[in-house]
């Protein structure tokens, strides 16, 4: 049933009734309220059961049973989707609507509960036997009534809508139950609470359960009270700073200085208009201007709009540099400023000589790859410097944050865009050359995976529509040059390494160093330090002595510092006047008094004996290029284990130990007579300190095992690289054209690799070749044939 709105509640007199306590009644039910006893309440009747229920109620003159339908939502409500409790009333008053149906006024004398049904069609008739009232001890009674009224009373007091008499009556109502119901029927309850109360037929218990659900009312008002309150006093104080503000302005008008902000404004709104701007940041950036022309000048929200305004209008939407397609230009350039690298070289061209062909072209995503000081970072403003494009560097080395490279959203406070976005606002151009530094030093922490947000800057497919959060809009970044620069391409991420075209940049050699220094570093330290060459003449043997006795690197860093620091000492020499009028170049000779005593020793090392068993070189790899490894084997007195010292990683291990199986097996086969159980196999890496690892120190280890086991020393002239098997087959590695040099480097004579390796002797250069004997090994025996010869031979 439909419920209207209550127009009057007023307490009666419990009814006392003389009829039995069962009787055969019709039934009628409510859809959307509880009627409790005591109650007078206005209905309206429309449903078909419920018109022919009343209709018969009327026709012989007896009450009617009214009970809440579980599914306010059901039309046509079966008889289990109906409480078993309801109220047995009394019809005052029944007026038939024109559209049809009943208005009615009915009065709840008691609860009753439905014993059987009779009928459900075409209404519904059941039997049911009245609840007696269960009533409380007499002071129990008057201290509930006293507790429940004073909650009501203080859930008016905090704005409860109730009828303003409905206070009044309950105040001369003196019977707990009729107290509780009149309550009970006001709660701002569900349903289910209010059938709950229904069918509690102890006045005391009902009491009780009002009272709960008025404390829970009366929080639920002081919470609304609370924020109602703080309402009101943020309005007031916004009226107040409104009129504060109007004074301001009216006293800045008076000063001369009321227009400043409006200037700004305008000066914004001319910029917008006259730049070229994509229809979407032009339509977005309009926007903002409405806002920031609404917002108060002493606001906080202005300074974010103001900040926002110029980062937008900051980013070169449309401003470019036009690419110098000249190739001889750009390769003149490119030699210059750099010596060799003549697979970056080759690829700049390709793309200039792209561009001249097929006009727009998408910027190339290359990453460099090498050893420090080799050039990767500078190599980047020479390609700038080649095709006229702006350049810049950032370095992404120990960046950790996401943040860093979308951008920080503007609900912040102290964002800005991200470091891509700001690389193009300090360009002032669309297409520079922007070098990535340190990619594989990103970091990874809760803030996010700096790496995975490149993943859209660096992909050409997705970068045109870049979105940086600060700005909210997309930026093109497919005319960006983006050069990555690594140290090691382990750290970075698989799909981010997908997206780049790697190059790998190699160590240099001997004679290429010597070049370098002579072409480039040694003009430049001299310009820096305000020197001529009349002043300070390095001949090509004092910069060789140089790079083989104080530097042992890949790159040139290092060679850098020492020419710079004979520059600073030959400065001093210039300004004391300690020079004479001809000053000679300085030669090898003069270097230890200038630069201390030599830190490496070139060649082979003197102080290591050659003639004794168990001592092999290898080769390895490292960040900073190649280098000589030195593996010592030797044999005690134990009970057959293989022990392994050195900071050895784990592949290095498992290798050791394949070598160890592999020399058992040989040494049986070749009839060396040796028992295993009763000596210990150590082998040794000195500069244990320093961690290694890798299988490509395989047949050294075996090497050294078997010149141990049969008393032989190595050729000291003979250093190797490669992986073992345990059937003794020699596999490839990496890293040769490194490896090459750092033995070019030792001075030896013989160098043995893997037959699988022989095609990469091509990326070393002719004058290295030229200069070492390659031994290319398939199985151990050829390699203890170079390594061991007396063994051989015997």
């Amino acid at each position: 049933m439909a419920r209207r709105r209550i127009r009057n509640v007023l307490p009666l007199p419990e009814p006392v009734s003389d009829e039995p306590a069962q009787r055969e009644v019709e039934l009628m039910a409510l859809k959307e309220v509880v009627l409790f006893p005591h109650l007078i309440m206005p209905l309206l009747v429309g449903r078909e059961p419920s018109v022919r229920a009343l209709e018969r109620a009327l026709e012989h003159e007896r009450g009617l049973f009214v009970v809440t339908q579980r599914e306010p939502g059901l039309d046509q409500p079966g008889r289990r989707d109906l409480y078993t409790v309801g109220t047995y009333c009394s019809i005052l008053q029944a007026l038939r609507l024109p559209e049809g149906g009943y208005r009615v006024v009915v009065q709840g004398l008691e609860r009753a509960r439905i014993l059987r049904t009779l009928q459900s069609k075409p209404f519904f008739r059941v039997n049911i036997r009245l609840l007696a009232e269960r009533g409380a001890s007499e002071e129990a009674a008057r201290t509930g009534m006293q507790v429940v009224l004073n909650q009501f009373r203080q859930a008016v007091d905090l704005g409860k809508d109730v009828p303003p008499e409905l206070l009044v009556a309950l105040m001369n109502i003196t019977d707990p139950g009729h107290l509780a119901d009149v309550i009970g029927f006001h709660l701002d309850t569900g349903l289910a609470e209010k059938q709950v109360l229904l069918e509690c037929a102890h006045a005391g218990e009902r009491l009780r359960l009002v009272s709960v659900h008025l404390s829970r009312e009366l929080e639920v008002l002081k919470i609304e009270n609370r924020l109602q309150s703080r309402a009101e006093r943020e309005m007031e104080k916004g009226q107040r700073e409104y009129f504060l503000r109007q004074q301001l302005r009216a006293i800045q008008e008076e000063l001369g200085s009321g227009d400043e902000d409006e200037e700004e404004v305008r000066q914004l709104a001319d910029t917008i208009s006259r730049a070229e701007l994509p229809g979407e940041v032009r339509e977005h950036a309009e926007k903002e201007l409405k806002k920031l022309e609404r917002t108060p000048l002493a606001a906080a929200e202005r300074t974010v709009l103001s900040t926002y305004l110029d980062w937008l209008l900051q980013v070169p939407w449309s401003a470019r540099t036009e690419d110098q397609l000249d190739l001889k230009r750009a390769a003149a350039c490119l030699d210059e400023d750099h010596f060799g690298l003549q697979d970056v070289k080759e690829r700049i061209l390709e793309f200039l000589a792209v561009r001249q062909l097929a006009g727009a072209h998408k910027g190339p995503i290359l990453c460099f790859v090498g050893p420090p000081g080799v050039g990767k970072t500078s190599l980047g403003r020479s390609i700038a410097r080649a095709l006229s494009r702006k350049f810049h560097r950032t370095s992404l080395g120990g960046v950790r944050d996401e943040a860093e490279i979308r951008g920080h959203r503007r609900t912040y406070v102290g964002a800005f865009p991200g470091r891509i976005v700001q690389c193009l606002c300090q360009t002032r151009s669309k297409n520079p050359v922007l070098v990535l530094d340190e990619i594989d030093k990103l970091g990874l922490d809760f803030r996010g995976d700096p790496s995975a947000a490149l993943l859209e800057a660096l992909d050409p497919e997705q970068n045109k529509e870049f979105k940086d959060h600060y700005l909210g809009v997309t930026v093109d970044l497919s005319e960006v040059m983006f050069l990555l620069t690594a140290n090691l391409l382990d750290p970075v991420p698989p799909a981010l390494r997908d997206r780049m075209e790697v190059i790998r940049l190699p160590g240099y050699t001997e004679e290429e160093k010597i070049r370098i220094a002579l072409g480039f570093l040694v003009p430049r330290q001299l310009e820096a330090h305000g020197l001529s060459t009349r002043q300070l003449c390095l001949p090509e043997e004092t910069v060789r002595s140089i790079i083989r006795n104080y530097t042992r690197e890949a790159g040139v860093r290092h060679l850098d510092r020492q020419i710079a620091r004979l520059c600073r000492k030959r400065a001093r020499q210039v300004v004391e006047k300690e020079l004479g009028r001809r000053p000679g170049p300085v030669l090898p000779r003069h270097l230890e008094k200038r630069l201390g005593v030599p830190t490496f020793e070139w060649g082979a090392d003197e102080r290591e004996p050659r003639d004794l068993p168990g001592a092999a070189r290898g080769l390895s790899w490292t960040s900073v290029g190649g280098e000589v490894l030195l593996i010592e084997a030797n044999l005690t007195e134990g009970k057959g284990r293989l022990i392994l010292t050195g900071s050895l990683g784990q592949v290095m291990k498992e290798s050791a130990r394949a070598a160890a199986t592999w020399v058992r097996s040989y040494c049986g086969r070749q009839g060396i007579a040796f028992d295993y159980y009763a000596h210990d196999l150590h082998l040794h890496v000195p500069s244990g300190a320093i961690p290694k690892d890798g299988p490509s120190a395989g047949i050294t280890m075996a090497t050294a095992l078997v010149s141990a086991l049969t008393r032989r020393p190595v050729d000291w002239n003979v250093v190797m690289t490669g992986e073992i098997t345990l059937r003794g087959r020699v596999m490839p590695v990496g890293g040769i054209k490194e490896k090459v040099l750092a033995a070019y480097n030792a001075g030896v004579q013989r160098v043995v690799l893997p037959r699988a390796n022989q095609k990469n002797l091509q990326d070393v250069p002719e004058n290295v070749k030229s200069r070492l004997d390659f031994v290319f090994a398939e199985g151990m025996e050829e390699v203890l044939a170079v390594a061991l010869p007396a063994l051989a031979s015997s």
